[in-house]
C-alpha cells in the first residue's frame, strides 16, 4: 500500500508553465463511492492550462475561487488499489482509466501518482492499448462522444439555454474543423463509425493521417479557406470554436447544425436566416460512456493518435509542447 505521500505536479501560483512544480504532495483520501487509482499515466487537455493560468480566458467576475496549492488534471489510466466499502465493480488490481470529476475547478487531480475518484467516473481500460493510449481518450474521446453520438446527461447546459441534442450522422455529411487534434480526431472516427461521409480540416502535414483514420475529404487551411472550398454540409464540427466559428455558416445547407466546441459564437442572427441551429455542450465525465468507447477502442475501430510524452517530472515541457501548436493526437505524462 501506498505511503501517506505522493510525487504530483501542484500549483502553488497562477502562470504559465513554469508554476508547474514537482513535489510531494498529500495522498489523496478515499471517500464513499472512490477507488484509489495508481496512475500509469495522465493524458493532458486545455482545462489543465486554463487552471494553470488562473482561467484568465474568463472575465474576472467568472473566474472560479481555486485553493491552492492544487493538483491539475483530469484523465487518467492506471491500476486500482483500493475500494471504498460501498462500490461494487471494481475490485483491487482492475486496470481502470477515467475523465475525474469534470467539470470542476481544481478537484480532478490527475497529474499524481494517485487519485482518488468517483467509480461513476471510470471503465475497464481497454485490454489491447497500453496506460499511455487510454490516458489519451477520456476527455477528447467523451468530448467527441456526448457532441456527436449521445449527451449522456440532464445537467444545465452553462452555454447555452436548451440541452444540446446531437443529430443523426448515417448518410451525413460531416465537417470537422481542427480535425488533427485530440477531439478531432475521435470525431473523425466516430462519425465515420456512424456512417458519416467526413471532411477533416487541418495543417497539410496531418493529411495522411486523416485519410488513414477515415477521413473521405481532406482541407489544408493553410492553402483554401474551409467556407469556400466545402458546400452543403450537414453537420459541422469545429473543435477550435471562439469568435470566428461563424465562418463555417456558409458552408451548411439549411437545416444543416454547427456545433463549435469552444463558446464565442456571436452570429445567431445569420444562422437564423440560413436555418441553422447552433449548439454546444459541457463535456461531463461519464464511465459508462468510456465503457462503450473502451469497447470500440478494443475492436481497433476507434484508436487514440499520441503525439508525444513526457514523465510527470516534466510537466512544464508537456505545457510547452502544447502551447507550440499543430498536435496530431493527445499529449500524455507518464508516471513510473
Amino acid at each position: 500500500m501506498p505511503t501517506n505521500t505522493m510525487k504530483a505536479i501542484r500549483l502553488h501560483e497562477f502562470g504559465g508553465s513554469e508554476v508547474l512544480r514537482y513535489e510531494d504532495a498529500p495522498m489523496p483520501e478515499l471517500k464513499s463511492g472512490e477507488v484509489l487509482v495508481r496512475v500509469h499515466a495522465a493524458g493532458i487537455n486545455p482545462p489543465d492550462w486554463y487552471l494553470a493560468d488562473g482561467y484568465k480566458m474568463l472575465p474576472p467576475k467568472f473566474r472560479p475561487l481555486v485553493p491552492l496549492p492544487v493538483i491539475p488534471g483530469s484523465d487518467v489510466s492506471g491500476v486500482v488499489e483500493a475500494v471504498a466499502t460501498n462500490v461494487q465493480g471494481f475490485s483491487v488490481g482492475d486496470e481502470v482509466f477515467g475523465m475525474i470529476r469534470f467539470p470542476s475547478y481544481g478537484e480532478s487531480a490527475a497529474y499524481a501518482e494517485y487519485v482518488a475518484a468517483p467509480a461513476s467516473d471510470l471503465a475497464r481500460k481497454p485490454t489491447d492499448i497500453d496506460h499511455v493510449h487510454a490516458a489519451g481518450a477520456p476527455m477528447s474521446g467523451l468530448t467527441a462522444w456526448q457532441f456527436l453520438i449521445e449527451l449522456g446527461h440532464n445537467e444545465p447546459n452553462p452555454l447555452q439555454p436548451e440541452m444540446h441534442r446531437p443529430a443523426p450522422l448515417d448518410g451525413k455529411t460531416v465537417l470537422v474543423n481542427g480535425a488533427a487534434g485530440g477531439v478531432g480526431h475521435f470525431a473523425v472516427q466516430l462519425a465515420k463509425w456512424q456512417g458519416a461521409h467526413v471532411i477533416a480540416v487541418a495543417s497539410n502535414t496531418q493529411e495522411s493521417f486523416l485519410r488513414e483514420i477515415g477521413a473521405d475529404e481532406f482541407i489544408d487551411y493553410t492553402k483554401n479557406t474551409p467556407a469556400d472550398v466545402a458546400q452543403d454540409v450537414d453537420l459541422v464540427l469545429d473543435t477550435l470554436g471562439g469568435p470566428t466559428t461563424g465562418r463555417f455558416l456558409r458552408t451548411l445547407k439549411r437545416g444543416g447544425a454547427l456545433f463549435p466546441v469552444f463558446p464565442g459564437f456571436s452570429d445567431a442572427e445569420e444562422a437564423a436566416k440560413l436555418g441553422v441551429t447552433v449548439s454546444m455542450t459541457q463535456v461531463r465525465s461519464n464511465g459508462a460512456q468510456l465503457a462503450e468507447l473502451g469497447r470500440l477502442l478494443d475492436a481497433g475501430m476507434v484508436r487514440v493518435a499520441i503525439d508525444s510524452t513526457f514523465p510527470l517530472a516534466d510537466a512544464q515541457k508537456s505545457h510547452e509542447r502544447a502551447a507550440s501548436g499543430h498536435i496530431q493526437g493527445k499529449i500524455v505524462l507518464t508516471v513510473k
